[in-house]
């Protein structure tokens, strides 16, 4: 069995990627439970829910960045467009007389 590729993470909507991240963590669990009760035979499956929980959770940091980047644009330019709101002279009042 290969490891999971980030771009099938990548392809999840935020929804499903928490449902996921939950998931793992749950199988994560119930493995250690199974190797606590020497029940476990597959050792190798430790590595491959590490290894997409690491995913799952990057594509989560990866989102809430971009995100805030986004709302941090969107209020710069908000505040920039007030500003010139602001500053400009209105229609109407200027030199002719």
């Amino acid at each position: 069995m290969a490891l999971p590729k980030i771009a099938d993470a990548r392809a999840l909507s935020d929804e499903e990627l928490q449902e996921a991240i939950v998931s793992t963590k749950r199988v994560l669990f119930d493995l250690r439970f199974q190797k606590a009760t020497r029940q476990l035979e597959k050792m190798h499956e430790f590595k491959h829910e590490k290894h997409r929980l690491a995913q799952l959770m990057t594509v989560e940091s990866e989102r809430a960045i971009a995100t805030a980047k986004r709302e941090a644009l969107a209020a710069e330019t908000q505040q920039v467009d007030e500003n010139q709101e602001i500053s400009s002279p209105e229609s109407g009042e200027g030199g002719e007389a």
